[in-house]
Protein backbone atom coordinates (compact mmCIF):
# COMPACT_ATOMS: atom_id res chain seq x y z
CA UNK A 1 0.00 0.00 0.00
CA UNK A 2 1.54 3.46 -1.28
CA UNK A 3 1.61 6.09 1.38
CA UNK A 4 -0.72 8.51 -1.03
CA UNK A 5 -3.12 5.70 -0.21
CA UNK A 6 -2.53 5.58 3.39
CA UNK A 7 -3.22 9.40 3.39
CA UNK A 8 -6.10 9.52 0.92
CA UNK A 9 -7.75 6.92 3.80
CA UNK A 10 -6.62 8.67 6.57
CA UNK A 11 -8.15 11.81 5.02
CA UNK A 12 -11.30 10.72 4.48
CA UNK A 13 -11.88 8.59 7.85
CA UNK A 14 -11.23 12.15 9.32
CA UNK A 15 -13.77 14.19 7.44
CA UNK A 16 -16.66 11.94 7.75
CA UNK A 17 -16.87 11.42 11.23
CA UNK A 18 -20.31 12.41 12.33
CA UNK A 19 -19.63 15.65 13.21
CA UNK A 20 -18.07 16.91 9.66
CA UNK A 21 -19.51 16.23 6.32
CA UNK A 22 -22.87 14.51 7.06
CA UNK A 23 -23.39 16.99 10.18
CA UNK A 24 -22.87 19.75 7.49
CA UNK A 25 -24.88 18.42 5.43
CA UNK A 26 -27.60 17.15 7.15
CA UNK A 27 -27.99 20.51 9.24
CA UNK A 28 -27.73 22.76 5.69
CA UNK A 29 -30.55 20.67 4.29
CA UNK A 30 -32.55 20.86 6.82
CA UNK A 31 -32.03 24.77 7.94
CA UNK A 32 -32.79 25.32 3.74
CA UNK A 33 -35.70 22.58 4.09
CA UNK A 34 -37.77 25.17 6.91
CA UNK A 35 -36.21 28.56 5.48
CA UNK A 36 -37.67 27.97 2.28
CA UNK A 37 -40.86 25.83 3.58
CA UNK A 38 -40.24 22.81 2.25
CA UNK A 39 -39.74 24.08 -1.61
CA UNK A 40 -38.30 20.58 -2.70
CA UNK A 41 -41.99 19.36 -2.41
CA UNK A 42 -43.81 22.49 -2.86
CA UNK A 43 -42.51 23.25 -5.72
CA UNK A 44 -41.56 20.13 -7.35
CA UNK A 45 -44.28 20.85 -9.91
CA UNK A 46 -42.91 24.88 -10.86
CA UNK A 47 -39.23 23.26 -10.87
CA UNK A 48 -40.86 21.05 -14.19
CA UNK A 49 -42.55 23.96 -15.41
CA UNK A 50 -39.50 26.16 -15.68
CA UNK A 51 -37.05 23.82 -16.86
CA UNK A 52 -39.30 23.94 -20.55
CA UNK A 53 -38.51 27.24 -20.45
CA UNK A 54 -36.78 29.34 -23.59
CA UNK A 55 -33.88 31.64 -22.95
CA UNK A 56 -34.30 34.91 -23.00
CA UNK A 57 -31.68 35.54 -26.03
CA UNK A 58 -31.26 33.42 -29.15
CA UNK A 59 -28.41 31.40 -28.99
CA UNK A 60 -27.91 31.31 -25.05
CA UNK A 61 -27.65 28.15 -22.90
CA UNK A 62 -30.94 27.40 -21.39
CA UNK A 63 -32.19 26.44 -18.16
CA UNK A 64 -32.75 22.76 -19.77
CA UNK A 65 -29.41 23.19 -21.44
CA UNK A 66 -27.32 23.93 -18.13
CA UNK A 67 -29.77 20.77 -16.22
CA UNK A 68 -28.30 18.46 -18.66
CA UNK A 69 -24.51 19.43 -17.97
CA UNK A 70 -25.09 19.62 -14.27
CA UNK A 71 -27.11 16.38 -14.13
CA UNK A 72 -24.63 14.93 -16.76
CA UNK A 73 -21.88 15.67 -14.36
CA UNK A 74 -24.05 13.74 -11.29
CA UNK A 75 -25.63 11.16 -13.13
CA UNK A 76 -22.37 8.99 -13.75
CA UNK A 77 -20.88 5.61 -12.90
CA UNK A 78 -21.61 6.60 -9.08
CA UNK A 79 -25.39 5.84 -9.79
CA UNK A 80 -24.19 2.47 -10.26
CA UNK A 81 -20.91 1.53 -9.27
CA UNK A 82 -21.57 3.75 -6.10
CA UNK A 83 -24.96 2.19 -5.22
CA UNK A 84 -23.83 -0.91 -5.34
CA UNK A 85 -20.58 -0.04 -3.33
CA UNK A 86 -23.02 1.26 -0.79
CA UNK A 87 -25.35 -1.78 -0.44
CA UNK A 88 -22.52 -4.10 -0.33
CA UNK A 89 -20.87 -2.27 2.30
CA UNK A 90 -23.25 -0.47 4.38
CA UNK A 91 -26.46 -2.47 3.54
CA UNK A 92 -29.99 -2.36 2.63
CA UNK A 93 -30.58 0.95 4.86
CA UNK A 94 -27.73 2.94 3.40
CA UNK A 95 -30.07 3.17 -0.05
CA UNK A 96 -32.69 4.92 2.38
CA UNK A 97 -29.62 7.37 3.76
CA UNK A 98 -28.98 8.07 -0.12
CA UNK A 99 -32.98 9.10 -0.48
CA UNK A 100 -32.76 11.40 2.47
CA UNK A 101 -29.73 13.01 1.65
CA UNK A 102 -31.19 13.93 -1.85
CA UNK A 103 -34.58 15.44 -0.65
CA UNK A 104 -32.34 17.38 2.17
CA UNK A 105 -30.09 18.59 -0.63
CA UNK A 106 -32.40 19.58 -2.57
CA UNK A 107 -33.37 22.64 -0.72
CA UNK A 108 -29.61 23.51 -0.59
CA UNK A 109 -29.10 23.07 -4.30
CA UNK A 110 -31.68 25.63 -4.59
CA UNK A 111 -29.70 28.38 -2.19
CA UNK A 112 -26.87 27.50 -3.76
CA UNK A 113 -27.56 27.47 -7.45
CA UNK A 114 -30.32 30.85 -7.08
CA UNK A 115 -27.07 32.96 -5.46
CA UNK A 116 -24.97 31.57 -8.39
CA UNK A 117 -27.39 33.38 -10.59
CA UNK A 118 -27.75 36.36 -8.62
CA UNK A 119 -23.87 36.87 -8.50
CA UNK A 120 -22.88 36.00 -12.26
CA UNK A 121 -20.74 37.76 -14.28
CA UNK A 122 -21.36 38.63 -18.15
CA UNK A 123 -19.06 37.73 -21.17
CA UNK A 124 -17.98 39.85 -23.64
CA UNK A 125 -20.45 38.12 -26.24
CA UNK A 126 -23.38 38.71 -23.87
CA UNK A 127 -23.63 34.76 -22.13
CA UNK A 128 -23.46 34.84 -18.42
CA UNK A 129 -20.66 32.30 -16.12
CA UNK A 130 -20.12 31.87 -12.60
CA UNK A 131 -20.20 30.16 -9.46
CA UNK A 132 -19.62 29.52 -5.47
CA UNK A 133 -15.96 31.36 -6.38
CA UNK A 134 -17.74 34.33 -7.56
CA UNK A 135 -20.49 34.69 -4.75
CA UNK A 136 -17.34 33.98 -2.37
CA UNK A 137 -16.26 37.17 -3.67
CA UNK A 138 -19.05 39.27 -4.40
CA UNK A 139 -21.06 38.51 -2.15
CA UNK A 140 -18.54 38.18 1.21
CA UNK A 141 -15.69 39.93 -0.50
CA UNK A 142 -13.49 36.86 0.24
CA UNK A 143 -11.50 36.33 -2.62
CA UNK A 144 -8.89 34.40 -1.37
CA UNK A 145 -11.58 32.00 -0.30
CA UNK A 146 -12.79 31.54 -3.56
CA UNK A 147 -9.90 30.95 -5.61
CA UNK A 148 -9.14 28.40 -2.79
CA UNK A 149 -12.44 27.00 -3.49
CA UNK A 150 -11.87 26.96 -7.52
CA UNK A 151 -8.31 24.85 -6.46
CA UNK A 152 -10.28 22.21 -4.65
CA UNK A 153 -13.10 22.12 -7.09
CA UNK A 154 -10.54 21.56 -10.24
CA UNK A 155 -8.35 18.69 -8.47
CA UNK A 156 -11.66 17.47 -6.98
CA UNK A 157 -13.23 16.82 -11.12
CA UNK A 158 -10.29 16.86 -13.05
CA UNK A 159 -8.25 14.72 -10.57
CA UNK A 160 -10.82 12.69 -8.01
CA UNK A 161 -13.92 12.27 -10.16
CA UNK A 162 -12.61 11.85 -13.45
CA UNK A 163 -9.92 9.38 -12.64
CA UNK A 164 -12.76 6.84 -10.65
CA UNK A 165 -15.50 7.51 -13.72
CA UNK A 166 -12.20 5.70 -15.67
CA UNK A 167 -11.35 3.29 -12.86
CA UNK A 168 -15.36 2.35 -12.64
CA UNK A 169 -15.74 2.07 -16.53
CA UNK A 170 -12.52 -0.53 -16.67
CA UNK A 171 -13.68 -2.35 -13.73
CA UNK A 172 -17.63 -3.11 -15.52
CA UNK A 173 -15.63 -4.29 -18.51
CA UNK A 174 -12.79 -6.61 -16.86
CA UNK A 175 -15.14 -9.54 -16.48
CA UNK A 176 -15.87 -9.61 -19.93
CA UNK A 177 -12.71 -11.43 -21.20
CA UNK A 178 -12.19 -9.51 -24.86
CA UNK A 179 -8.52 -9.17 -23.78
CA UNK A 180 -5.91 -10.47 -21.42
CA UNK A 181 -7.70 -8.65 -17.79
CA UNK A 182 -4.18 -7.20 -16.68
CA UNK A 183 -4.34 -5.30 -20.28
CA UNK A 184 -8.27 -4.24 -19.50
CA UNK A 185 -7.34 -0.80 -17.65
CA UNK A 186 -5.08 0.05 -20.36
CA UNK A 187 -7.66 -0.67 -23.56
CA UNK A 188 -10.30 1.30 -21.83
CA UNK A 189 -8.65 4.05 -20.44
CA UNK A 190 -6.32 4.62 -23.31
CA UNK A 191 -10.37 4.88 -25.93
CA UNK A 192 -12.09 6.51 -22.72
CA UNK A 193 -8.82 9.36 -22.75
CA UNK A 194 -9.14 9.99 -27.11
CA UNK A 195 -13.18 10.03 -26.62
CA UNK A 196 -13.14 12.95 -23.47
CA UNK A 197 -10.18 14.60 -25.52
CA UNK A 198 -11.90 14.76 -28.75
CA UNK A 199 -15.10 16.58 -27.22
CA UNK A 200 -12.95 19.02 -24.64
CA UNK A 201 -10.40 20.44 -27.72
CA UNK A 202 -14.35 21.27 -29.29
CA UNK A 203 -15.06 24.06 -26.20
CA UNK A 204 -18.15 24.59 -23.75
CA UNK A 205 -20.70 24.55 -26.67
CA UNK A 206 -19.84 21.40 -27.99
CA UNK A 207 -20.24 20.29 -24.31
CA UNK A 208 -23.73 21.17 -23.77
CA UNK A 209 -24.60 20.09 -27.48
CA UNK A 210 -23.32 16.29 -26.49
CA UNK A 211 -24.63 15.96 -22.90
CA UNK A 212 -28.50 17.63 -23.67
CA UNK A 213 -28.54 14.39 -26.17
CA UNK A 214 -26.74 11.73 -24.44
CA UNK A 215 -28.29 12.53 -20.67
CA UNK A 216 -31.59 12.51 -21.60
CA UNK A 217 -31.32 9.15 -23.63
CA UNK A 218 -29.48 7.19 -21.08
CA UNK A 219 -31.48 8.08 -18.37
CA UNK A 220 -35.02 7.22 -19.79
CA UNK A 221 -33.19 4.34 -21.09
CA UNK A 222 -31.82 3.07 -18.23
CA UNK A 223 -34.94 3.74 -15.85
CA UNK A 224 -37.25 1.79 -18.28
CA UNK A 225 -34.73 -1.23 -17.90
CA UNK A 226 -34.94 -0.78 -14.41
CA UNK A 227 -38.70 -1.19 -14.25
CA UNK A 228 -38.63 -4.52 -16.16
CA UNK A 229 -36.85 -5.98 -13.74
CA UNK A 230 -38.73 -4.58 -10.86
CA UNK A 231 -41.89 -6.01 -12.24
CA UNK A 232 -40.30 -9.30 -13.25
CA UNK A 233 -40.13 -9.78 -9.41
CA UNK A 234 -42.48 -7.92 -8.02
CA UNK A 235 -43.28 -10.36 -5.62
CA UNK A 236 -40.61 -9.91 -3.52
CA UNK A 237 -40.50 -5.89 -4.29
CA UNK A 238 -42.23 -5.54 -1.26
CA UNK A 239 -39.85 -7.18 0.97
CA UNK A 240 -37.12 -5.48 -0.89
CA UNK A 241 -39.08 -2.14 0.59
CA UNK A 242 -39.33 -3.16 4.00
CA UNK A 243 -35.72 -4.52 4.30
CA UNK A 244 -34.83 -0.99 3.44
CA UNK A 245 -36.59 0.68 6.01
CA UNK A 246 -35.86 -1.89 8.63
CA UNK A 247 -31.76 -1.83 8.17
CA UNK A 248 -32.48 2.63 8.03
CA UNK A 249 -33.42 2.55 11.26
CA UNK A 250 -31.46 -0.24 12.93
CA UNK A 251 -29.60 2.05 14.96
CA UNK A 252 -27.86 -0.17 17.34
CA UNK A 253 -25.99 -1.27 14.34
CA UNK A 254 -25.50 1.67 12.64
CA UNK A 255 -23.94 3.72 15.27
CA UNK A 256 -21.61 0.99 17.05
CA UNK A 257 -19.60 1.57 13.88
CA UNK A 258 -20.53 4.76 12.17
CA UNK A 259 -17.76 4.55 9.44
CA UNK A 260 -18.92 1.53 7.81
CA UNK A 261 -22.73 1.66 9.19
CA UNK A 262 -25.28 2.44 6.40
CA UNK A 263 -25.82 6.03 7.57
CA UNK A 264 -22.46 7.15 6.40
CA UNK A 265 -22.15 4.82 3.03
CA UNK A 266 -25.81 6.28 2.03
CA UNK A 267 -24.22 9.64 2.94
CA UNK A 268 -21.10 9.17 0.74
CA UNK A 269 -22.51 7.70 -1.60
CA UNK A 270 -25.23 10.27 -2.09
CA UNK A 271 -23.30 13.17 -1.99
CA UNK A 272 -20.95 11.61 -4.80
CA UNK A 273 -24.04 10.79 -6.61
CA UNK A 274 -26.41 14.20 -6.35
CA UNK A 275 -23.41 16.89 -4.98
CA UNK A 276 -26.10 18.71 -3.34
CA UNK A 277 -24.54 21.45 -1.10
CA UNK A 278 -21.00 21.16 -2.49
CA UNK A 279 -20.79 24.11 -5.11
CA UNK A 280 -20.41 22.33 -7.98
CA UNK A 281 -23.86 22.75 -10.12
CA UNK A 282 -23.97 26.07 -9.15
CA UNK A 283 -21.19 26.53 -11.82
CA UNK A 284 -23.74 25.03 -14.49
CA UNK A 285 -26.72 27.00 -13.06
CA UNK A 286 -24.86 30.36 -13.60
CA UNK A 287 -24.68 30.00 -17.34
CA UNK A 288 -28.44 29.37 -17.96
CA UNK A 289 -30.26 32.91 -19.14
CA UNK A 290 -33.31 33.06 -17.30
CA UNK A 291 -35.23 36.13 -15.97
CA UNK A 292 -35.57 35.00 -12.37
CA UNK A 293 -32.28 33.53 -10.31
CA UNK A 294 -34.56 31.32 -8.20
CA UNK A 295 -35.90 29.82 -11.80
CA UNK A 296 -32.24 28.06 -12.10
CA UNK A 297 -32.32 27.42 -8.67
CA UNK A 298 -35.69 24.83 -8.88
CA UNK A 299 -34.01 23.47 -12.14
CA UNK A 300 -31.21 22.21 -10.30
CA UNK A 301 -33.07 20.83 -7.17
CA UNK A 302 -34.99 19.12 -9.63
CA UNK A 303 -31.35 17.62 -11.01
CA UNK A 304 -30.57 16.45 -7.42
CA UNK A 305 -34.17 14.52 -7.83
CA UNK A 306 -33.51 12.96 -10.96
CA UNK A 307 -30.27 11.60 -9.80
CA UNK A 308 -30.93 9.97 -6.90
CA UNK A 309 -34.44 9.17 -6.25
CA UNK A 310 -34.49 8.45 -10.13
CA UNK A 311 -31.29 6.51 -11.32
CA UNK A 312 -29.89 5.71 -8.01
CA UNK A 313 -33.19 3.95 -6.84
CA UNK A 314 -33.55 2.36 -10.54
CA UNK A 315 -30.07 0.79 -9.46
CA UNK A 316 -30.99 -0.17 -6.02
CA UNK A 317 -33.76 -1.88 -7.06
CA UNK A 318 -33.17 -3.44 -9.84
CA UNK A 319 -29.55 -5.28 -7.43
CA UNK A 320 -32.04 -6.20 -4.65
CA UNK A 321 -35.04 -7.60 -6.59
CA UNK A 322 -32.46 -9.97 -8.36
CA UNK A 323 -31.96 -12.31 -5.28
CA UNK A 324 -27.85 -11.67 -5.39
CA UNK A 325 -26.91 -11.25 -2.02
CA UNK A 326 -24.72 -8.01 -1.38
CA UNK A 327 -21.49 -9.25 -0.13
CA UNK A 328 -18.26 -6.99 0.74
CA UNK A 329 -16.05 -8.74 -1.76
CA UNK A 330 -18.60 -8.13 -4.94
CA UNK A 331 -18.76 -4.19 -4.18
CA UNK A 332 -18.41 -2.53 -7.19
CA UNK A 333 -19.42 -3.29 -10.76
CA UNK A 334 -19.25 -7.05 -9.94
CA UNK A 335 -22.30 -7.17 -7.38
CA UNK A 336 -24.53 -5.11 -10.17
CA UNK A 337 -23.34 -7.29 -13.23
CA UNK A 338 -24.11 -10.42 -11.33
CA UNK A 339 -27.46 -8.84 -10.23
CA UNK A 340 -28.47 -8.16 -14.17
CA UNK A 341 -27.14 -11.98 -14.96
CA UNK A 342 -29.83 -13.27 -12.67
CA UNK A 343 -32.35 -10.97 -14.08
CA UNK A 344 -31.51 -10.58 -17.53
CA UNK A 345 -29.39 -13.46 -18.79
CA UNK A 346 -26.81 -12.55 -20.64
CA UNK A 347 -28.09 -9.39 -21.60
CA UNK A 348 -27.71 -8.01 -18.18
CA UNK A 349 -23.62 -7.62 -17.68
CA UNK A 350 -23.81 -5.90 -21.20
CA UNK A 351 -26.44 -3.60 -20.59
CA UNK A 352 -24.68 -2.30 -17.68
CA UNK A 353 -21.64 -2.13 -19.58
CA UNK A 354 -22.75 -0.32 -22.17
CA UNK A 355 -24.92 1.96 -19.21
CA UNK A 356 -21.45 2.52 -17.87
CA UNK A 357 -19.99 3.93 -20.75
CA UNK A 358 -22.58 6.38 -21.68
CA UNK A 359 -22.34 7.22 -17.53
CA UNK A 360 -18.90 7.56 -17.62
CA UNK A 361 -18.70 9.90 -20.89
CA UNK A 362 -21.21 12.55 -20.04
CA UNK A 363 -19.56 12.29 -16.46
CA UNK A 364 -16.15 13.31 -17.94
CA UNK A 365 -17.56 16.17 -19.92
CA UNK A 366 -20.05 17.45 -17.09
CA UNK A 367 -17.29 17.43 -14.79
CA UNK A 368 -14.59 18.79 -17.06
CA UNK A 369 -17.04 21.75 -17.81
CA UNK A 370 -17.17 22.72 -14.13
CA UNK A 371 -13.01 23.25 -14.25
CA UNK A 372 -12.56 25.78 -17.42
CA UNK A 373 -14.88 28.65 -15.18
CA UNK A 374 -12.94 27.99 -12.13
CA UNK A 375 -9.72 28.26 -13.70
CA UNK A 376 -10.49 31.46 -15.44
CA UNK A 377 -11.42 32.91 -11.92
CA UNK A 378 -8.02 31.75 -10.96
CA UNK A 379 -6.43 33.56 -13.66
CA UNK A 380 -8.88 36.29 -13.45
CA UNK A 381 -9.19 36.20 -17.04
CA UNK A 382 -9.61 33.67 -20.23
CA UNK A 383 -6.63 31.20 -20.34
CA UNK A 384 -4.15 31.84 -23.14
CA UNK A 385 -5.46 29.16 -26.17
CA UNK A 386 -1.59 27.07 -25.48
CA UNK A 387 -2.16 27.21 -21.91
CA UNK A 388 -5.74 25.89 -22.15
CA UNK A 389 -4.33 23.36 -24.66
CA UNK A 390 -2.00 22.19 -21.98
CA UNK A 391 -4.88 22.05 -19.19
CA UNK A 392 -7.39 20.51 -21.73
CA UNK A 393 -4.41 17.44 -22.26
CA UNK A 394 -3.12 16.58 -19.03
CA UNK A 395 -7.19 16.14 -17.96
CA UNK A 396 -7.14 13.73 -20.79
CA UNK A 397 -3.73 12.32 -19.47
CA UNK A 398 -5.63 11.76 -15.84
CA UNK A 399 -8.65 9.75 -17.33
CA UNK A 400 -6.13 7.51 -18.76
CA UNK A 401 -3.84 7.43 -14.90
CA UNK A 402 -7.83 6.61 -13.58
CA UNK A 403 -8.00 3.21 -14.90
CA UNK A 404 -5.00 2.10 -13.87
CA UNK A 405 -4.87 3.73 -10.55
CA UNK A 406 -6.31 0.94 -7.25
CA UNK A 407 -9.90 1.20 -6.55
CA UNK A 408 -8.90 2.22 -2.60
CA UNK A 409 -6.82 4.95 -4.18
CA UNK A 410 -9.95 6.14 -7.00
CA UNK A 411 -12.53 6.32 -4.47
CA UNK A 412 -10.92 7.53 -1.44
CA UNK A 413 -9.22 10.91 -3.39
CA UNK A 414 -12.82 11.55 -5.08
CA UNK A 415 -14.22 11.16 -1.15
CA UNK A 416 -11.57 13.26 0.26
CA UNK A 417 -11.86 16.36 -2.54
CA UNK A 418 -15.68 16.04 -2.73
CA UNK A 419 -15.78 16.49 1.36
CA UNK A 420 -13.63 19.24 1.04
CA UNK A 421 -15.67 21.30 -1.47
CA UNK A 422 -18.80 20.69 1.61
CA UNK A 423 -16.96 22.03 4.13
CA UNK A 424 -16.32 25.20 2.32
CA UNK A 425 -19.29 25.59 0.73
CA UNK A 426 -21.78 24.79 3.06
CA UNK A 427 -20.71 27.49 6.07
CA UNK A 428 -21.10 30.17 2.82
CA UNK A 429 -24.31 29.03 1.78
CA UNK A 430 -25.38 29.55 4.98
CA UNK A 431 -24.17 32.80 5.62
CA UNK A 432 -25.38 33.88 2.29
CA UNK A 433 -28.90 31.50 3.11
CA UNK A 434 -30.73 35.03 3.90
CA UNK A 435 -30.56 36.16 0.19
CA UNK A 436 -31.81 32.79 -1.44
CA UNK A 437 -34.22 32.93 0.51
CA UNK A 438 -35.17 36.17 -0.58
CA UNK A 439 -34.75 35.41 -3.93
CA UNK A 440 -37.37 32.81 -3.67
CA UNK A 441 -40.02 35.24 -1.46
CA UNK A 442 -39.57 37.71 -4.62
CA UNK A 443 -40.36 34.87 -7.39
CA UNK A 444 -43.23 34.25 -5.14
CA UNK A 445 -44.24 36.91 -5.31
CA UNK A 446 -44.45 37.98 -8.45
CA UNK A 447 -46.12 35.11 -9.37
CA UNK A 448 -49.08 35.33 -7.13
CA UNK A 449 -49.41 38.75 -9.04
CA UNK A 450 -49.47 36.71 -11.87
CA UNK A 451 -46.89 38.19 -13.40
CA UNK A 452 -43.78 36.38 -15.03
CA UNK A 453 -41.01 37.08 -12.86
CA UNK A 454 -38.21 39.39 -13.49
CA UNK A 455 -35.41 39.55 -10.99
CA UNK A 456 -33.88 43.19 -10.26
CA UNK A 457 -31.18 43.09 -7.77
CA UNK A 458 -32.15 46.47 -6.26
CA UNK A 459 -35.26 44.87 -5.17
CA UNK A 460 -34.19 42.92 -2.46
CA UNK A 461 -31.63 44.80 -1.66
CA UNK A 462 -28.40 43.68 -3.58
CA UNK A 463 -26.26 46.27 -4.93
CA UNK A 464 -23.45 46.21 -7.24
CA UNK A 465 -24.18 42.89 -9.39
CA UNK A 466 -22.87 42.52 -12.54
CA UNK A 467 -25.59 41.05 -14.35
CA UNK A 468 -28.90 42.37 -12.94
CA UNK A 469 -28.93 45.78 -12.09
Amino acid sequence: MTKLTVWSMRSVAFLYQPYIVPLFLIVAGLYFTIRTGLIQFRLFGESIHVVAEKPKEKGSISSFGALMVSTASRVGTGNIVGVSTAICLGGFGAVFWMWVVALLGGASAFIESALAQVYKKRDADGSSYGGPSYYMEQALHQRWLGVIFAVVLILTYVVGYNMLASYNLQDAFAGFGFYAKSRTPYVIGAVLAVLFAVCVLGGGKRLTNITGVLVPVMGVLYILVSLIVIFMNIKIFPSVIANIFRDAFNFKAAFSGFAGSCIMWGIKRGLYSNEAGMGSAPNAAATADVSHPAKQGLVQMLSVFIDTLLICSATAFMCLCSGVVPTKEAAGAAYVQASMQQALGSFGPIFIAVSMSLFAFTTLIGNYYYCEGCLKYILRRDPSKAGMTVFRLAATALVFVGAIVSAGLAWDTADMLQGTMVIINIPVILILGNKGVAVLKDYMRQRKEGKTPEFHAADIGITGTDYWN
